[in-house]
């Protein structure tokens, strides 16, 4: 019997549900970032509970990873009785808008050829190692001890984005031009491994393009499953694309499977969108009634969902 496009979402739930441990609070963080912010950031416990449900988290993994979600500042809670709420923390929503930033935004197309190099100065090892950690996040590779760099990340707005007043506000910024043209091609070997990579980015082309091409034949998918769907590219995406130091694609290698994956996530996105929504707006609720709106924003992901759908 041939694959329908149900049947090959139903593949990808199942594969979600066999990974051992399974990462409910992973999850959760993807459905937060991509579904419930644009819808006021905040939900009730009941109805995350229901949205969680195919994905095989039971009542019990979504309450405790919430728990844990919240002791992290990524949430908080507000009781009503018996019942509870969660919206997003002041420090989540500032997580949740740089990962949304590098998530969804098309890549720039041109580059200037001018890198921004980070020194860390000396400092004790802990201090060291959360610097490391941020700026790795930010999509740096490091060149050596200390020493970090990236394309086309300006130096005066890396330094409105980081904190002056602490740990982060000791870094040493400034902006480069190479003066050799094989320096580049040099440094993107001596900061990053692409090859496990693109290694991933494959992973992810071939296990979403079969459902792209069975919704490109016109088939269909409840609303239900188009945000099942949804979620779980999101969620891999996410999880591979916050990995991609986002260089400009002058300095990467010809056929660049990172380059596919975000055409294929943007057209599986702006096909089961609506419908998503829809099951969105049937599911889930506040304890004191509909979610709001959604934020017309959102329909500038990806370069403009709208136009990704109709192209």
């Amino acid at each position: 019997m041939p694959k329908t496009a149900q049947t090959a979402v139903f593949e990808q739930i199942a594969r979600f549900r066999r990974q051992r441990p399974l990462r409910g609070g992973s999850l959760i963080v993807t459905v937060f970032g991509d579904a419930i912010m644009p819808r006021g950031a905040a939900i009730s416990l009941g109805s995350l509970i229901t949205l969680m449900a195919p994905f095989g988290l039971n009542e019990r993994l979504v309450r405790t990873a919430s728990t844990r979600l919240a002791d992290d500042h990524w949430l908080k809670s507000r009781r009503n009785g018996k019942l509870s709420e969660y919206h997003l923390s002041s420090s989540g929503r500032e997580r949740f808008t740089d990962a949304t930033a590098r998530i969804y935004n098309a890549p720039d197309a041109a580059w200037s050829g001018r890198w921004t190099l980070v020194v860390i100065p000396p400092m004790a090892a802990p201090e060291r190692k959360k610097l490391r950690e941020e700026l790795v996040w930010r999509g740096f590779g490091e060149l050596s001890s200390g020493l970090y760099a990236h394309p086309e990340v300006d130096a005066e707005s890396l330094r409105d984005q980081l904190n002056p007043a602490g740990t982060l506000g000791r870094l040493i910024i400034f902006d480069a031009k190479l003066s050799d043209d094989e320096a580049p091609a040099q440094l993107v070997k001596l900061g990053w491994d692409l090859d496990e990579l693109s290694i991933r980015y494959q992973r992810f082309n071939k296990r979403f393009l079969p459902v792209r091409d069975l919704l490109r034949k016109d088939q269909t998918l409840d609303d239900q499953l188009c945000f099942i769907l949804r979620t779980l590219l999101i969620h891999e995406y996410r999880r591979l694309h916050l990995r991609d130091p986002l260089l400009p694609q002058s300095l990467l290698r010809p056929n660049w499977p990172g380059l596919e994956a975000a055409v294929l996530c943007r057209e599986l996105y702006a096909s089961v969108f609506a419908a998503s929504e829809r099951h969105l707006s049937k599911t889930a609720a506040l304890l004191t009634g509909p979610l709001p709106a959604i934020d017309p924003a959102v329909m500038q992901r990806f370069g403009g969902i709208g136009r990704a759908k109709s192209g």
